[in-house]
């Protein structure tokens, strides 16, 4: 059997509607929060187009880097062994 804390308030069905809240609201924040990066970002790849540099370039480069080491070579080596047997 569960228990609710002391400042819970339960209603229906036993759901303690203060955590639920606090749960949301949470979550809610932290979307607005990624809303409000995503521009940031948005900004700063205008900031490097308008600089001169490629933005796609700049994603492929922020994807490699978050990527292990050996995953990068291993890509590197299937990508060159492919280009060889097209005759790139």
């Amino acid at each position: 059997m569960s228990t609710i804390g002391h400042n819970s308030v339960v209603n229906e069905g036993g759901i303690a509607a203060d955590r639920l809240r606090s749960i949301i609201e949470r979550v809610e924040r932290l979307e607005s929060e990624r809303k409000a990066l995503q521009s940031d970002i948005k900004d700063i790849f205008s900031e490097a187009k308008s600089a001169g540099f490629d933005v796609k370039v700049i994603k492929q480069i922020i994807r490699i880097r978050k990527q292990e080491p050996a995953d990068v070579e291993e890509q590197e080596t299937l990508l060159d062994v492919y280009r060889r047997a097209l005759g790139m």
